[in-house]
């Protein structure tokens, strides 16, 4: 029996190279071996944002993303969580569970608050680790992939499974989290991650030479003004995206770079053609998609009804556990 997987994102719209190689790379792969289930968690950005008329369209265009990158949806379900009234029955229940000094603690949320710049912090938004709980364990999920900044939150659902478990009787299973290989890409302007909303992303329908405009403002080692100078490639974030990208010439890169011999310019056109290459089947994927609105509704439809029926199950061993009928 498959051990099964729980993961989704916020609906945002388009995504760019931080998502595919911090989770649709790894959502890909996983889904062979595991029994993944993929949610759209459009309830989740009511955290941040209450404007909600994006969230459609958004919604949209990540699903060709997934489809594009090799989601393959007849074996890995994909739904949206606004549409499984059980997510916020469970929810509920979980939030009366844990106290709010725990999920003060909480580093990741420390870290949204200062990054957002967040003033007066709601309590959807501090609660977001609770709710995200409740989407794991609706599935019964197993494993979680995610970045090691993500860790915080399935611990939170961890202690929330054992905390149910200990007070109701075992329904759930304690989540663990399966670390992503490549959990962050660095942003163009070499700030620790990509972000469409802070201008540093590629996006993985960018065309060719929108990818070779983009990396031509990325940043690189300060201290290599011109060509011959030397270089330092481990601060470098070209020579990151080469790691990921190009491993195969990463040693003649370094070498290059270091010596002087190699230029910056040359080595971002390298690393430009090299991520066009790798995203060229991406594209044309999605543009099939493009073409067929249909089939992704068709799509949503089929992984709300296979999630529903778990979920029901689910909510139906929660409520006899608890008596409540």
């Amino acid at each position: 029996m498959k051990k099964r997987l729980l993961s989704g994102m916020r609906p945002t719209g388009q995504l760019h190279l931080g998502h595919y190689v911090g989770a649709l790379e790894n959502w890909v792969e996983l889904q062979q071996t595991y029994q993944n289930f993929h949610l759209i968690a459009d309830y989740h950005v009511l955290t941040t944002d209450l404007d909600t008329s994006q969230v459609e369209a958004n919604t949209l265009e990540m699903l060709k993303d997934w489809l594009a990158a090799g989601i393959d949806p007849e074996i890995s379900p994909i739904f949206r969580q606004s549409q499984i009234k059980e997510h916020a029955e469970l929810f509920l229940i979980l939030a009366m569970l844990i106290t709010t000094a725990r999920l003060e603690r909480n580093p990741t949320l420390k870290e949204q608050v200062r990054d957002l710049k967040i003033e007066k912090l709601v309590y959807g938004h501090l609660g977001y680790p609770v709710l995200q709980a409740a989407d794991i364990l609706l599935y019964k999920g197993e494993l979680v992939p995610v970045g090691e900044d993500q860790a915080p939150h399935v611990e939170i659902c961890r202690e929330l499974a054992r905390k149910f478990n200990s007070t109701y009787g075992k329904v759930f299973p304690e989540p663990a989290p399966k670390l992503t290989p490549f959990a962050r890409l660095p942003g163009l302007d070499g700030r620790a991650k990509m972000s469409k909303s802070l201008g540093n992303a590629v996006l993985l329908s960018d065309e060719p030479d929108v990818i070779q405009r983009r990396l031509r403002k990325a940043f690189t080692d300060p201290l290599k003004l011109r060509k011959n100078d030397p270089g330092r490639p481990d601060i470098c974030l070209i020579f990151t995206y080469h790691k990921k990208f190009n491993p195969s010439e990463t040693t003649e890169i370094r070498a290059g770079c270091e010596s002087g011999a190699l230029g910056c310019v040359e080595c971002k056109q390298r690393c430009g053609t090299v991520i066009a290459e790798q995203l060229a089947p991406l594209r044309e994927r999605r543009r099939q998609y493009d073409q067929q609105p249909d089939r992704l509704w068709e799509i949503l439809h089929a992984g709300e009804e296979r999630a529903r029926l778990e979920a029901r199950e689910t909510m139906g061993q929660v409520r006899e556990a608890m008596g409540l009928g």
